[in-house]
C-alpha cells in the first residue's frame, strides 16, 4: 500500500513539476492524488483501525469515476459538460454521505494485500451503480467518440489510451474476483491496487501528449 502510494504521489509530483497548469492538468493531478490518498488511507486502516481513514479513503475513490468522465471530455475536446456536471453532483452526494453518515460502515477486514470495507447493504448497492455505471459510461462514450472521429489521430491516441487505462485495472480485478470469490468484498481495494498501472499510463503516456511543458 505504501509502495503504491509513493509511486502515485511521485507521478503526481513529476507531472506537476514538468507541465503547465490547466484544467486538464488539474484533473490528471487529482486522479493521481486521489489514487494515492486511497492507498494511504488503506495503510492507516490496516495499522490503526481508523474509521476516519476508511471514510477518507472512500471519499478519495468516489472522486475517480467523475474525474474519469471529466478527463474523457477534455481529451476529446467535447464542449458539452452536462454529463460532467451530473457526475460531479453524484460524486458530491456520495462523498458527503461517506463523511457524515454514522452507520455507513459495519467494519472492515485487512488481509494484508487488500482491505474489505463492509458497507451497509443499501449503500453498497447504490455505490456500485454509481461507480461501475460511470466507468462503463466513460468507456462507452470513448468508444462512441472513436467511431465518429476516425481522422483525429492525436485525440484518438489519447482516448484509446484512456480506454486501455480503464481495462488494465478492470480486467485483472474481474479475473481475480471470478477465480477467488472470497475477494469480492475487497473489489475497491483490489481495483485501486491494479490502478497503479493506470496512473503510470496517465502520467507517462497521456500527460506528455496532452499537456504543455513549462
Amino acid at each position: 500500500m505504501i509502495a503504491t502510494f509513493l509511486i502515485e504521489i511521485a507521478l503526481a509530483l513529476y507531472t506537476f513539476m514538468k507541465y503547465k497548469m490547466s484544467e486538464l492538468m488539474f484533473v490528471v493531478l487529482m486522479l493521481l492524488g486521489m489514487l494515492g490518498l486511497f492507498q494511504f488511507g488503506e495503510y492507516f486502516v490496516c495499522t490503526s483501525g481508523s474509521e476516519t481513514w476508511s471514510r477518507i479513503g472512500y471519499v478519495a475513490i468516489t472522486t475517480l469515476p467523475a474525474l474519469g468522465i471529466h478527463l474523457f471530455y477534455l481529451l476529446s475536446n467535447n464542449s458539452s459538460r452536462k454529463v460532467v456536471y451530473a457526475s460531479y453532483l453524484a460524486m458530491t452526494i456520495f462523498a458527503v454521505y461517506f463523511l457524515a453518515s454514522p452507520d455507513v460502515f459495519h467494519g472492515y477486514e485487512c488481509t494484508g494485500n487488500y482491505v474489505i470495507f463492509q458497507l451497509n447493504n443499501v449503500a453498497r448497492m447504490f455505490y456500485e451503480i454509481y461507480y461501475f455505471g460511470l466507468m462503463f459510461l466513460s468507456i462507452c462514450l470513448s468508444i462512441y467518440w472513436l467511431k465518429n472521429h476516425p481522422k483525429s489521430k492525436k485525440k484518438r491516441d489519447l482516448v484509446e489510451a484512456l480506454i486501455v487505462g480503464y481495462l488494465v485495472f478492470l480486467v485483472p480485478t474481474a479475473a481475480v474476483t471470478s477465480f477467488i470469490p472470497d475477494t469480492r468484498g475487497g473489489i475497491p481495494s483490489i481495483m485501486c491496487g491494479f490502478a497503479v498501472i493506470f496512473a503510470i499510463i496517465l502520467a507517462l503516456y497521456i500527460a506528455p501528449r496532452a499537456l504543455k511543458k513549462k
